[in-house]
Protein backbone atom coordinates (compact mmCIF):
# COMPACT_ATOMS: atom_id res chain seq x y z
CA UNK A 1 0.00 0.00 0.00
CA UNK A 2 1.41 3.85 -1.08
CA UNK A 3 -0.32 6.62 0.58
CA UNK A 4 0.38 9.91 -0.63
CA UNK A 5 3.20 12.66 0.82
CA UNK A 6 1.14 15.75 1.20
CA UNK A 7 2.25 19.15 1.89
CA UNK A 8 -0.17 21.26 4.43
CA UNK A 9 -0.64 24.36 5.69
CA UNK A 10 -2.31 26.38 8.93
CA UNK A 11 -3.06 29.69 8.83
CA UNK A 12 -1.80 31.29 12.04
CA UNK A 13 -4.18 34.10 12.07
CA UNK A 14 -6.01 37.45 13.52
CA UNK A 15 -9.27 37.45 12.54
CA UNK A 16 -10.68 41.25 10.85
CA UNK A 17 -12.30 41.32 14.22
CA UNK A 18 -16.61 41.19 13.53
CA UNK A 19 -15.91 42.01 9.61
CA UNK A 20 -17.10 39.32 8.12
CA UNK A 21 -16.30 41.25 4.28
CA UNK A 22 -12.79 41.48 5.21
CA UNK A 23 -12.01 38.32 7.25
CA UNK A 24 -12.89 36.78 3.52
CA UNK A 25 -10.66 38.91 1.75
CA UNK A 26 -7.32 38.03 4.39
CA UNK A 27 -8.67 34.01 3.86
CA UNK A 28 -8.78 34.32 0.28
CA UNK A 29 -5.09 36.06 0.61
CA UNK A 30 -3.96 32.96 2.97
CA UNK A 31 -5.11 30.36 0.59
CA UNK A 32 -3.36 32.07 -2.39
CA UNK A 33 -0.29 32.30 -0.42
CA UNK A 34 -0.29 28.15 0.63
CA UNK A 35 -0.99 27.39 -2.85
CA UNK A 36 1.83 29.66 -4.32
CA UNK A 37 3.81 27.38 -1.17
CA UNK A 38 2.79 24.12 -2.79
CA UNK A 39 0.38 22.96 -0.04
CA UNK A 40 -2.70 20.99 -0.87
CA UNK A 41 -4.65 22.09 2.18
CA UNK A 42 -5.05 25.04 3.69
CA UNK A 43 -6.31 25.17 7.45
CA UNK A 44 -8.15 28.43 8.96
CA UNK A 45 -8.66 28.87 12.81
CA UNK A 46 -12.39 28.19 15.10
CA UNK A 47 -14.67 30.61 14.01
CA UNK A 48 -12.03 32.57 11.84
CA UNK A 49 -15.12 34.43 9.82
CA UNK A 50 -15.50 36.35 12.13
CA UNK A 51 -13.57 35.88 14.96
CA UNK A 52 -14.07 34.23 18.24
CA UNK A 53 -16.15 35.75 21.12
CA UNK A 54 -14.16 36.55 23.50
CA UNK A 55 -16.33 38.89 24.81
CA UNK A 56 -18.25 36.36 26.14
CA UNK A 57 -15.79 35.18 28.74
CA UNK A 58 -14.97 39.04 30.04
CA UNK A 59 -19.08 40.27 31.20
CA UNK A 60 -21.62 38.95 32.35
CA UNK A 61 -24.60 38.02 29.53
CA UNK A 62 -26.79 41.27 30.61
CA UNK A 63 -23.63 43.56 29.07
CA UNK A 64 -23.15 41.39 25.53
CA UNK A 65 -26.42 42.41 23.99
CA UNK A 66 -24.49 44.56 21.31
CA UNK A 67 -21.66 42.57 20.98
CA UNK A 68 -23.74 39.40 20.14
CA UNK A 69 -26.07 41.61 17.61
CA UNK A 70 -22.88 42.78 15.80
CA UNK A 71 -21.74 38.85 16.16
CA UNK A 72 -25.01 38.06 14.46
CA UNK A 73 -24.35 40.57 11.53
CA UNK A 74 -21.04 39.21 11.02
CA UNK A 75 -21.73 35.66 10.70
CA UNK A 76 -22.29 33.87 7.45
CA UNK A 77 -24.75 31.30 5.60
CA UNK A 78 -23.25 28.19 3.90
CA UNK A 79 -24.96 29.49 0.70
CA UNK A 80 -24.35 32.86 0.97
CA UNK A 81 -21.66 34.82 -0.62
CA UNK A 82 -18.64 34.72 1.54
CA UNK A 83 -18.75 30.92 1.63
CA UNK A 84 -18.99 31.12 -1.95
CA UNK A 85 -16.16 33.24 -2.35
CA UNK A 86 -14.06 30.89 -0.20
CA UNK A 87 -15.43 27.59 -2.51
CA UNK A 88 -14.12 30.63 -5.49
CA UNK A 89 -10.43 30.67 -4.63
CA UNK A 90 -10.22 27.20 -3.19
CA UNK A 91 -11.37 26.21 -7.14
CA UNK A 92 -9.05 28.87 -8.11
CA UNK A 93 -5.62 27.76 -6.19
CA UNK A 94 -6.28 24.08 -6.98
CA UNK A 95 -6.27 23.38 -2.54
CA UNK A 96 -8.35 21.87 -0.43
CA UNK A 97 -9.82 24.70 2.51
CA UNK A 98 -10.48 23.68 5.94
CA UNK A 99 -12.63 27.20 7.49
CA UNK A 100 -13.99 27.81 10.97
CA UNK A 101 -16.93 30.30 10.73
CA UNK A 102 -19.69 31.32 12.51
CA UNK A 103 -22.42 30.33 10.64
CA UNK A 104 -26.33 31.94 10.47
CA UNK A 105 -29.56 30.55 9.17
CA UNK A 106 -32.58 31.75 7.40
CA UNK A 107 -35.04 30.18 10.33
CA UNK A 108 -33.89 32.39 12.79
CA UNK A 109 -32.52 35.73 12.75
CA UNK A 110 -30.81 35.17 15.92
CA UNK A 111 -29.64 31.78 15.70
CA UNK A 112 -25.82 31.05 15.13
CA UNK A 113 -23.60 27.47 15.03
CA UNK A 114 -20.11 27.20 15.56
CA UNK A 115 -18.89 25.70 12.31
CA UNK A 116 -16.41 24.23 9.70
CA UNK A 117 -16.58 23.17 6.40
CA UNK A 118 -13.70 21.17 4.03
CA UNK A 119 -13.95 22.55 0.81
CA UNK A 120 -11.88 20.47 -2.27
CA UNK A 121 -9.86 21.90 -4.76
CA UNK A 122 -12.83 22.12 -7.37
CA UNK A 123 -14.73 24.03 -4.96
CA UNK A 124 -17.12 21.72 -3.83
CA UNK A 125 -18.10 21.69 -0.05
CA UNK A 126 -17.13 17.97 1.19
CA UNK A 127 -18.38 18.33 4.40
CA UNK A 128 -20.36 21.07 6.71
CA UNK A 129 -20.08 20.07 10.54
CA UNK A 130 -21.88 22.25 13.67
CA UNK A 131 -20.21 21.88 16.95
CA UNK A 132 -21.93 19.59 18.86
CA UNK A 133 -21.82 21.58 22.50
CA UNK A 134 -20.57 25.27 22.84
CA UNK A 135 -18.16 25.26 25.35
CA UNK A 136 -18.95 27.10 28.76
CA UNK A 137 -19.84 30.43 27.89
CA UNK A 138 -19.91 29.40 24.44
CA UNK A 139 -23.62 28.75 25.13
CA UNK A 140 -24.66 32.60 25.59
CA UNK A 141 -23.11 32.80 21.71
CA UNK A 142 -23.70 29.50 19.91
CA UNK A 143 -26.82 27.06 19.40
CA UNK A 144 -26.00 23.14 19.65
CA UNK A 145 -25.07 21.61 16.42
CA UNK A 146 -26.01 18.27 15.25
CA UNK A 147 -24.00 14.58 14.23
CA UNK A 148 -24.44 15.66 10.47
CA UNK A 149 -20.86 16.28 10.38
CA UNK A 150 -18.62 13.56 11.99
CA UNK A 151 -17.35 13.00 8.75
CA UNK A 152 -14.27 12.16 7.70
CA UNK A 153 -13.89 13.13 3.65
CA UNK A 154 -11.83 10.54 1.45
CA UNK A 155 -10.17 13.27 -1.03
CA UNK A 156 -6.70 13.47 -2.80
CA UNK A 157 -4.34 13.58 -0.38
CA UNK A 158 -6.11 11.43 2.36
CA UNK A 159 -9.20 10.86 4.30
CA UNK A 160 -9.75 13.75 6.36
CA UNK A 161 -11.78 14.37 9.50
CA UNK A 162 -12.24 17.71 11.61
CA UNK A 163 -13.23 18.83 15.30
CA UNK A 164 -13.97 21.87 16.79
CA UNK A 165 -11.89 23.24 20.17
CA UNK A 166 -13.85 21.10 23.25
CA UNK A 167 -15.53 18.46 20.01
CA UNK A 168 -11.67 16.95 20.58
CA UNK A 169 -12.17 16.46 24.67
CA UNK A 170 -14.74 14.10 23.22
CA UNK A 171 -13.35 10.61 22.90
CA UNK A 172 -16.66 9.68 21.35
CA UNK A 173 -16.82 12.32 18.63
CA UNK A 174 -13.16 11.31 17.88
CA UNK A 175 -13.59 7.46 17.81
CA UNK A 176 -16.58 8.60 14.88
CA UNK A 177 -13.66 9.63 13.00
CA UNK A 178 -11.04 7.33 13.37
CA UNK A 179 -13.75 4.37 13.09
CA UNK A 180 -13.89 6.17 9.23
CA UNK A 181 -10.72 5.88 8.59
CA UNK A 182 -9.36 9.01 9.23
CA UNK A 183 -5.70 9.66 8.07
CA UNK A 184 -5.70 13.83 8.62
CA UNK A 185 -7.41 15.54 11.95
CA UNK A 186 -8.36 18.90 11.84
CA UNK A 187 -8.25 20.79 15.32
CA UNK A 188 -9.66 24.19 15.57
CA UNK A 189 -9.28 26.60 18.26
CA UNK A 190 -9.54 30.23 19.25
CA UNK A 191 -6.78 32.41 19.97
CA UNK A 192 -6.77 32.29 23.77
CA UNK A 193 -10.00 30.47 25.82
CA UNK A 194 -10.13 32.83 28.97
CA UNK A 195 -11.43 31.08 32.38
CA UNK A 196 -9.35 30.05 35.35
CA UNK A 197 -8.45 26.26 36.85
CA UNK A 198 -8.28 25.95 40.39
CA UNK A 199 -6.01 28.01 42.29
CA UNK A 200 -7.04 31.14 40.59
CA UNK A 201 -5.00 30.68 37.58
CA UNK A 202 -5.76 31.03 33.74
CA UNK A 203 -6.93 27.92 31.85
CA UNK A 204 -3.33 27.02 30.07
CA UNK A 205 -5.01 26.89 26.14
CA UNK A 206 -1.73 26.16 24.86
CA UNK A 207 -1.01 22.94 27.17
CA UNK A 208 -4.73 22.32 26.97
CA UNK A 209 -5.23 22.12 22.78
CA UNK A 210 -1.64 20.17 22.68
CA UNK A 211 -2.84 17.60 25.11
CA UNK A 212 -6.11 16.47 23.28
CA UNK A 213 -4.57 16.79 19.72
CA UNK A 214 -2.09 14.36 20.84
CA UNK A 215 -4.35 12.15 22.40
CA UNK A 216 -6.00 11.91 19.18
CA UNK A 217 -2.95 11.76 17.06
CA UNK A 218 -1.46 8.76 19.04
CA UNK A 219 -4.85 7.19 19.64
CA UNK A 220 -5.80 7.02 15.92
CA UNK A 221 -2.61 6.54 14.70
CA UNK A 222 -3.26 9.85 12.35
CA UNK A 223 -1.21 13.29 11.66
CA UNK A 224 -2.88 16.22 14.02
CA UNK A 225 -2.70 20.35 12.75
CA UNK A 226 -3.65 22.10 15.44
CA UNK A 227 -5.01 25.18 13.72
CA UNK A 228 -5.25 28.29 16.66
CA UNK A 229 -6.26 31.65 16.21
CA UNK A 230 -4.03 34.74 16.79
CA UNK A 231 -5.01 37.85 18.82
CA UNK A 232 -3.73 40.73 17.19
CA UNK A 233 -3.82 44.54 18.52
CA UNK A 234 -6.70 45.21 17.02
CA UNK A 235 -9.02 42.56 18.24
CA UNK A 236 -7.25 43.63 21.88
CA UNK A 237 -8.18 47.17 21.28
CA UNK A 238 -12.02 46.57 20.27
CA UNK A 239 -12.19 44.23 23.29
CA UNK A 240 -10.75 46.73 26.43
CA UNK A 241 -12.17 49.99 24.52
CA UNK A 242 -14.50 49.85 27.61
CA UNK A 243 -11.18 50.71 29.86
CA UNK A 244 -12.16 47.91 31.96
CA UNK A 245 -9.41 46.52 34.06
CA UNK A 246 -10.49 43.31 34.87
CA UNK A 247 -11.31 42.86 31.45
CA UNK A 248 -7.18 44.07 30.35
CA UNK A 249 -5.63 41.81 33.33
CA UNK A 250 -7.83 38.49 31.80
CA UNK A 251 -6.88 39.05 28.05
CA UNK A 252 -3.08 39.74 29.56
CA UNK A 253 -2.48 36.94 31.63
CA UNK A 254 -4.74 34.27 29.19
CA UNK A 255 -1.78 31.81 27.38
CA UNK A 256 -1.69 31.99 23.39
CA UNK A 257 -2.03 29.20 21.41
CA UNK A 258 -0.19 27.96 19.22
CA UNK A 259 -0.60 26.03 15.81
CA UNK A 260 2.17 23.09 15.57
CA UNK A 261 1.67 19.75 13.86
CA UNK A 262 1.80 16.44 14.94
CA UNK A 263 2.28 12.82 13.38
CA UNK A 264 1.01 9.28 14.16
CA UNK A 265 2.35 9.06 17.76
CA UNK A 266 1.84 12.23 18.22
CA UNK A 267 4.99 13.91 18.30
CA UNK A 268 5.35 17.76 17.23
CA UNK A 269 6.87 18.33 13.38
CA UNK A 270 6.93 21.12 10.96
CA UNK A 271 6.40 24.13 11.97
CA UNK A 272 5.51 25.62 15.04
CA UNK A 273 3.57 29.63 15.16
CA UNK A 274 2.46 31.09 18.33
CA UNK A 275 3.25 34.76 18.96
CA UNK A 276 3.45 35.79 15.46
CA UNK A 277 1.08 35.77 12.94
CA UNK A 278 1.22 33.16 9.46
CA UNK A 279 1.35 30.73 7.65
CA UNK A 280 2.38 27.40 9.18
CA UNK A 281 3.97 24.22 6.72
CA UNK A 282 4.32 20.48 7.51
CA UNK A 283 4.42 17.44 5.56
CA UNK A 284 2.45 14.29 5.67
CA UNK A 285 3.59 10.47 4.85
CA UNK A 286 0.84 9.59 4.85
CA UNK A 287 2.09 5.98 5.30
CA UNK A 288 3.67 6.05 8.65
CA UNK A 289 0.58 5.66 9.83
CA UNK A 290 0.45 2.19 9.01
CA UNK A 291 3.09 0.80 11.49
CA UNK A 292 1.75 2.18 14.42
CA UNK A 293 -1.54 0.50 13.86
CA UNK A 294 0.68 -2.74 14.68
CA UNK A 295 0.60 -1.72 18.12
CA UNK A 296 -2.96 -0.29 18.68
CA UNK A 297 -5.45 -0.16 15.98
CA UNK A 298 -8.54 1.41 17.78
CA UNK A 299 -11.39 0.61 14.66
CA UNK A 300 -9.55 -2.45 14.24
CA UNK A 301 -8.27 -5.61 15.90
CA UNK A 302 -7.06 -3.10 19.42
CA UNK A 303 -10.96 -3.12 19.77
CA UNK A 304 -13.74 -5.83 21.10
CA UNK A 305 -16.57 -4.76 18.62
CA UNK A 306 -18.50 -7.62 20.82
CA UNK A 307 -18.10 -5.57 24.03
CA UNK A 308 -18.51 -2.08 22.49
CA UNK A 309 -21.78 -0.99 20.44
CA UNK A 310 -20.92 2.83 19.05
CA UNK A 311 -23.90 4.23 17.50
CA UNK A 312 -24.07 7.65 15.41
CA UNK A 313 -27.24 9.61 14.55
CA UNK A 314 -25.88 11.83 11.54
CA UNK A 315 -29.39 13.35 11.18
CA UNK A 316 -29.09 17.24 10.30
CA UNK A 317 -31.71 18.80 12.67
CA UNK A 318 -34.40 20.62 11.41
CA UNK A 319 -36.86 22.80 13.75
CA UNK A 320 -39.69 21.71 11.50
CA UNK A 321 -40.39 18.97 8.85
CA UNK A 322 -42.92 19.86 5.96
CA UNK A 323 -44.46 17.16 3.39
CA UNK A 324 -46.06 18.73 0.36
CA UNK A 325 -46.83 17.37 -3.06
CA UNK A 326 -44.08 18.43 -4.93
CA UNK A 327 -41.42 15.86 -4.17
CA UNK A 328 -38.97 15.06 -1.89
CA UNK A 329 -36.60 17.59 -0.18
CA UNK A 330 -33.83 18.88 -1.80
CA UNK A 331 -30.27 17.05 0.20
CA UNK A 332 -28.73 21.01 2.31
CA UNK A 333 -25.33 20.48 -0.18
CA UNK A 334 -27.11 20.13 -3.34
CA UNK A 335 -28.85 23.45 -3.11
CA UNK A 336 -25.78 25.20 -2.66
CA UNK A 337 -24.94 28.06 -5.84
CA UNK A 338 -22.58 26.55 -8.26
CA UNK A 339 -19.45 28.08 -9.21
CA UNK A 340 -18.86 30.44 -11.98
Amino acid sequence: MSLPKVKVAAAHAASVYMDKAACVDKACSFIAEAAANSAELVVFPESFIPGFPVWAALWAPIYNHDWFKLMVENSVMIDGPEITAIRSAARRHNILVSLGFSESTKVSVGCIWNSNILISEEGTVLNHHRKLVPTFYEKMVWAPGDGHGLRVSDTRIGKIGALICGENTNPLARYSLAAQGEQIHISAWPAIWPTRKPGGQNFDNLAANRIRAGAHSFEAKVFGILNAGFMDDSMINLLVKSGDPAAIEVIEKSPRAATQFLDPTGATIGDILQNEEGLAYATFELNDCIEPKQFHDIAGYYNRFDVFDLNIDRRRITPATFSDSDGPRSRELDTLPTLD
